[in-house]
């Protein structure tokens, strides 16, 4: 397994990693609406939330020898499914004529009271050692 870190997604606050690198996968940590920089939740809505998730994933996609494009899994967890449409309006933008398998759940609650979280897995051909961005 490889541990992959990217200054270009929010730190792990906790005893996880931002993805693994495993068996030609990276599978990816949950990512919330955090600005890497502030690690502060980002202002607005379910809509600047999802884009901000949606950039967070990308960065550990791309630290990883990936893209949203080599996705074949995602979760996404909603704080109300009232969010939905919103959510997948955001989701379906940044995937365009990608359709990685995904499931999406209502949970009770989320992380510093964020509305969505989603992770992935997808195929990467980056082998050899943790992938730490500089």
């Amino acid at each position: 397994m490889d541990f992959v870190s990217t200054g270009g997604a929010p730190k792990a606050i906790g005893p996880y990693s931002q993805g693994i690198i495993a068996g030609g996968f990276v599978f990816t940590a949950g990512q919330v609406a955090l600005d890497p920089r502030t690690g502060d939740v980002v202002p607005g809505g379910i809509t600047e939330q999802t884009e901000r998730v949606m950039q967070n994933l990308t960065a550990i996609l791309q630290a990883a020898g990936s893209a949203l494009d080599q996705v074949v899994k995602t979760t996404v967890f909603l704080s109300d499914m009232a969010d939905f449409a919103a959510m997948n309006e955001v989701y379906a933008r940044a995937f365009g004529e990608h359709r990685p398998a995904r499931s999406t759940v209502a949970v009770g609650a989320l992380p510093k009271g964020v509305r969505v979280e989603i992770d992935a897995v997808a195929t990467t051909t980056a082998s050899g050692g943790p992938r730490r961005e500089k």
